[in-house]
């Protein structure tokens, strides 16, 4: 074989071993979780479980959905499913302000559900929050 013709097997055996993996990992799984419907759950803010909301910035997962205090230390629900390629690696991070950032692909929103890089154009999908004395209610 010809140091050409080697190189060049070489550089289509190195892509393929490079995309392969790639394009079977981010191939979209038929058995992936779906984005949750029908949600409306309430979260008492004296409970054990609200005592992952007492700081702004904090974050709770309940029910397939990211329930978060933002920096601002008002109330906001997002999936935990990502509208990308609907993995449940959604979180709630502090940077820009406080976004929500998929840790799968790097999918990133703003507070509204917005996508803010190139990844997705899909939305994320946000819930409605509603607070009574200490009682907080995430719903549709």
């Amino acid at each position: 074989m010809e140091r050409k013709e080697f190189l060049r097997s070489l550089g289509a055996g190195a892509a393929f071993a490079l995309i392969f993996p790639c394009v079977q990992g981010c191939s979209k799984d038929e058995d992936g979780p779906a984005v949750p419907t029908g949600i409306d759950f309430t979260i008492d803010l004296d409970s054990e479980e609200g005592q992952g909301l007492q700081n702004n910035g904090d974050f709770i997962l309940k029910n397939e959905v990211v329930v978060v205090k933002n920096l601002q230390g008002n109330f906001i629900a997002a999936s935990q499913i990502c509208s990308h390629q609907q993995t449940d690696q959604v979180r709630f991070i502090e940077s820009e302000g406080g976004i929500f950032r998929c840790f799968t692909h790097g999918s990133e929103f703003d507070q509204q559900g917005r996508p803010l890089n190139t990844i997705t154009s899909n939305p994320l999908k946000i819930f409605k929050t509603s607070l009574e004395g200490n009682i907080l209610r995430v719903f549709e």
